[in-house]
């Protein structure tokens, strides 16, 4: 089946089939955090540098990196803090923007491999951004929306990725080299979005066979308790071949779902992380203790 690798440096991920869902970072970005996109456009990326950190030691496979401030340099900012996150990180990233001179910037910097976020399906944009992806040998997002905007129907939103996978074909960029996002409504606005995006990401899974990634945090947004949900979709979405997602590592009870979900789909073998990043430290020398005593007791 199809595996998407991607690196930086010194350091690969595979993003396949049966292989451990790679959690995306998703903190290095302005949007939404004022404060953050106040220190960026003043020059002080010390929560850039913090916020990469953070991810990875909880367990992010990979970051997503984006310097979408209003007013702002953009292509300058994400080239700089592309250079800062590589400098602190061995992990692959995402280079994040819908601009085309932001996202040259970023690819001139990187070392290795990015995964460049991303593309629609609009004529216009798959002509800049597909021979970019292709010369600088990255892999793409696509995102399954077109000119004529997201739609309601997850068939026509197949269509637009099945348009996107065959425009990237004829640059010469292979299908493993395009995930997919499916695009992720607001449940609380759309009753349907889990059921879609489940829908979805089988098909593309078994008709054309490319990885998926999505933004996590939308399914949940205006609801209490966001991250069980975000959680409970990500390990469901898991089930039906979800490979990847741009998400925060940092809560916990989304991480630990998506961990368990991994168990359950047999992609990780024997339990092997989950042993690791779960057992009771105590635990060995607790049931030793308990065994001397139980050996003691019947001699």
């Amino acid at each position: 089946m199809t595996d998407t690798i991607l690196s930086s440096a010194t350091r690969e991920v595979a993003i396949g089939f049966g292989r451990p869902f790679v959690m995306i970072g998703e903190r290095i970005n302005p949007t939404g955090r004022q404060k953050l996109a106040n220190e960026m456009k003043a020059g002080d990326f010390s929560r850039v540098e913090a916020d990469a950190i953070a991810q990875v030691e909880a367990g992010a496979h990979m970051l997503d990196v984006n310097a979408g401030i209003p007013l702002a340099d953009e292509p300058a900012l994400l080239a700089r803090a592309i250079q800062l996150v590589q400098s602190v990180t061995d992990v692959p990233l995402s280079i994040d923007s819908s601009i085309i001179e932001a996202l040259e910037a970023g690819i001139a910097v990187y070392q290795g491999k990015p995964l460049v976020n991303s593309v629609t399906g609009e004529d216009e944009v798959l002509e800049r951004v597909l021979p970019l992806v292709a010369k600088a040998g990255a892999a793409v997002v696509a995102i399954s929306n077109d000119d004529s905007g997201i739609s309601e129907d997850p068939d026509v939103r197949f269509e637009v990725a099945r348009k996107i996978v065959q425009r990237a074909t004829d640059y010469g960029i292979p299908a493993a080299d395009v995930v997919v996002d499916p695009l992720v409504m607001p449940i609380g606005a759309m009753g349907s979005a889990g059921q879609q995006v489940f829908a979805l990401v089988r098909r593309l899974r078994e008709e054309l066979k490319v990885n998926t990634t999505c933004g996590a945090s939308n399914v949940s947004f205006g609801l209490p308790n966001r991250h069980a949900v975000t959680g409970t979709f990500l390990a469901m979405s898991i089930s039906h071949g979800m490979t990847s997602a741009i998400m925060n590592p940092l809560h916990g009870e989304v991480r630990v779902r998506v961990q368990a979900a991994d168990i359950l789909t047999g992609a990780d073998t024997n339990c092997a992380a989950w042993i690791q990043n779960h057992r009771d430290p105590g635990a060995v020398g607790t049931r030793e203790r308990r065994g001397g005593r139980r050996a003691r007791t019947q001699a």
